[in-house]
C-alpha cells in the first residue's frame, strides 16, 4: 500500500515559485522515515533540512517536484483561485505517483472542501486533507522538507550576486530588493506582481501590471 504525502512552501512570498512536492512510500516503511527525525520543515535548521532531503529521496519509493512560476501565481490571483491553482498542482503531483492514500496540507480555511477538489482532479486515490499535516503526518513532513529545499534552492539561484532575502514580505532585505528593482524598472519575471506590496510600488512608479 503506497502512502502519499504533499505540501507546498513559498506561498506567501513575493518572489519566485511557489513549490508543490510529494513522496510516495509504502506503509511498511513509514517508519524509517520517523527514525530518521523528518518533521515539519518550519522546525528544522536549513542544514538539517539539506541533509534529510538527500535521505528522504534515498528512502521513499518515489517523489514528484513541480514550481510554479509567478506569471502563472499572479493569473490565479487576480481570479481569486489561489487555493484553486494550488489544489491543481497538489493533484498533478498526486496523478504523478499514483498512491492509494494521500494526506495533503490544507491551505483552505475549509479542509474537507479542499481534500474534495483534490479528489475531483484525481482517480483511484483517497484524499485525506488536513490542517497543520506537516506536523501530524511524516509522510508530509517529508514532502514539506522536499519542497522546501527546493524553494529555498530557487531563491539561491535568484539571488545570486544579489541580495534578494529570503522572497517574504516581512524580510526588510527582500523590501528594500524589491523596491530598488522596481525604481530601476530591471527584469521583474520573478516578482509577483499580483502582491499588494509589489502593487503599491509598481503604481507609484506607473508600471505595467
Amino acid at each position: 500500500m503506497q502512502i502519499c504525502g504533499v505540501d507546498e512552501a513559498g506561498r506567501g512570498s513575493m518572489l519566485g515559485p511557489l513549490v508543490v512536492a510529494g513522496v510516495s512510500i509504502s506503509k511498511s516503511k513509514v517508519n524509517l522515515l520517523k527514525k530518521l527525525g523528518v518533521r515539519d520543515s518550519k522546525k528544522l535548521s536549513p542544514m538539517a533540512r539539506e541533509r534529510l532531503y538527500k535521505k528522504i529521496i534515498e528512502i521513499v519509493d518515489d517523489y514528484y517536484v513541480v514550481r510554479i512560476p509567478p506569471r502563472i501565481i499572479d493569473k490565479s490571483v487576480s481570479t481569486h483561485s489561489l487555493n484553486h491553482l494550488e489544489a491543481k498542482y497538489m493533484a498533478k503531483v498526486i496523478s504523478k505517483l499514483s498512491p492509494s492514500t494521500a494526506f495533503v496540507d490544507s491551505c483552505d480555511v475549509n479542509s474537507k472542501r479542499f481534500g474534495k477538489e483534490i479528489s475531483e482532479l484525481t482517480s483511484n486515490t483517497k484524499i485525506k486533507s488536513y490542517h497543520h499535516a506537516d506536523s501530524k503526518f511524516v509522510t508530509v513532513s517529508a514532502a514539506s522538507i522536499l519542497a522546501k529545499v527546493s524553494r529555498d534552492r530557487a531563491i539561491t539561484r535568484l539571488g545570486k550576486n544579489r541580495n534578494i532575502g529570503s522572497g517574504y514580505p516581512s524580510d526588510p532585505t527582500t523590501k528594500v530588493f524589491v523596491k530598488k528593482l522596481i525604481r530601476k524598472n530591471q527584469d521583474i519575471s520573478f516578482l509577483r506582481k499580483s502582491w499588494k506590496p509589489v502593487q503599491i510600488l509598481m503604481k507609484k512608479r506607473k508600471l505595467s501590471q
